[in-house]
């Protein structure tokens, strides 16, 4: 699982003001009363948005379908392990309902390049799930996709946020369908360590590194990083400039209006040593981290007993997923706190995979519209270690209080939040393992010493991203 591809396509999210107001008093008021493990909460609506007449497909459900017996499709994603496997469950629905096939295509980080050589090749996938705002212009630029049809468009006015609809605009026109939302501010933590140490939940990033010394101190590394993929690294800075900076900041640094020479990101970087240059609070010290892959910076933070490798490990409301491999229990063995505030308020970055057809035909804007529907969204909602933008998906379908928190905060920003900063970058600088910000920041884990060597290389990889 990753998070980035992009394109040097930001303007859409200039209407986007940050989501502090709505989404950090839901995060902040809710996600710490995680008391409860699960939830068998039946008092909200079943987040069906009323059956369309002449389910031709039947199965029922809030979306008619059409039968579609012997049509096959391919999707592509790069989704691996639990996340692929419960999307290929809302699959397997689409092919009760329908008739069709549906074959999962396993694609590679750039899923452009990845897609670019299958099409080169005269077999594209029919739909591809590109998760990154900018990978889906690349996609309209280079003629590769197709605009989603009316049934899709009724789906997304009647079940999504303006803002969540124009995310999957190019030119004003529907090509991307928002299937999956992430909350990428927030800090995961072992209950049994905090408990140990005596550590407390931090609102603050100065309240924040006294809690990694308490835990520290207690016996336990205080957090885990996974830095040997580069996005993991990419939220943390982001995390950490929208919070210090402030989103105007944030949105002329992500459409390079301002230089990352600029003192706000020396600022946001010599903040960001303040963990990464004390080797004592990163599991494996930075060399370790560098050598560690977000799905085992995870798990390993919620194994081990009383002495796992980690407290804490930051990344989004996908981290459940996750921690679903380990015996650990959401809301009662593994807790979240919203990523602490640096400036005066806390940060909001949100990510998203988006649903967009490649060959156009009856299947392809079948799947998109049930994949634009609450049908769709609330199977995998079920299963965990997902949020949806669609805000017809029940809060009841989520498992746990944590993630109903994280869901009911996601739908109450409405069209207020900030998409991920390298998601917007051109996929050169932001999207590329081993090269441009990656690249960067994993030489800044090495050496947090180094800001001004470090910014000089972010602005001249940026500078020739942005020009090409």
């Amino acid at each position: 699982m990753r998070r980035s591809l992009r394109t040097n396509r930001s303007h859409t999210h200039s209407t986007h003001r940050a989501a502090q107001a709505a989404a950090v008093a839901v995060i902040a008021g809710a996600l710490t009363l995680t008391a409860c493990g699960g939830s068998d909460d039946k008092k909200s609506d079943d987040g069906k948005s009323g059956a369309a007449s002449g389910d031709t497909a039947g199965s029922g459900g809030s979306v008619s379908l059409p039968k579609l017996d012997g049509a096959s499709l391919e999707v592509a994603a790069v989704w691996t392990g639990p996340e692929q496997a419960n999307f290929k469950k809302v699959l397997a629905e689409f092919e009760k309902r329908t008739g069709a096939k549906v074959t999962f295509v396993p694609a590679q980080d750039p899923i452009i390049n990845f897609l670019g050589s299958k099409i080169a090749g005269g077999a594209p996938p029919d739909v591809a799930m590109l998760p990154q705002v900018g990978a889906i212009k690349q996609a309209v630029e280079k003629k590769w996709a197709k605009p989603v049809g009316a049934d899709a468009q009724a789906q997304l006015a009647k079940n999504y946020s303006q803002g969540w609809q124009d995310l999957g605009k190019v030119d004003g026109k529907q090509y991307g369908v928002y299937y999956k939302a992430a909350n990428k501010s927030l800090i995961w933590y072992n209950t049994k360590v905090f408990e140990n140490a005596g550590a407390k939940e931090p609102a603050t990033w100065k309240d924040f590194l006294s809690t990694a010394q308490t835990v520290y101190d207690s016996g336990v590394t205080p957090v885990s990083v996974g830095g040997a993929d580069g996005w993991t690294l990419t939220d943390w800075f982001e995390n950490i400039y929208l919070s210090q900076a402030g989103p105007e900041k944030y949105d002329q640094l992500a459409q390079h209006k301002i230089k990352w020479t600029d003192p706000s990101v020396k600022d946001a970087l010599t903040t960001l040593a303040q963990l990464w240059g004390n080797k004592n609070y990163l599991a494996g010290g930075p060399d370790g981290a560098l050598q560690t892959e977000f799905p085992a910076s995870v798990t390993q933070t919620f194994t081990g007993g009383d002495q796992p490798k980690a407290g804490m490990v930051f990344e989004g409301d996908f981290v459940g997923v996750n921690i679903a491999e380990t015996k650990a229990k959401i809301g009662t063995d593994a807790k979240v706190f919203p990523f602490p505030a640096v400036g005066d308020k806390a940060p909001v970055v949100s990510g998203g995979d988006a649903a967009v057809v490649l060959k156009d035909s009856k299947a392809a804007q079948a799947l998109v519209t049930f994949l634009a529907s609450p049908d769709a969204a609330t199977i995998q909602a079920k299963l965990g270690g997902y949020l949806s933008p669609n805000k017809s998906v029940a809060n009841s379908a989520y498992p746990n209080a944590v993630q109903q928190s994280m869901a009911k905060a996601l739908i109450a920003a409405g069209d207020d939040f900030r998409f991920d900063m390298s998601d917007q970058a051109p996929q050169a600088f932001g999207g590329t393992p081993g090269k441009g910000e990656w690249k960067d920041l994993q030489d800044f884990l090495k050496n947090p010493k180094n800001v001004a060597g470090t910014q000089a290389k972010l602005e001249a990889d940026a500078a020739a991203a942005y020009k090409g």
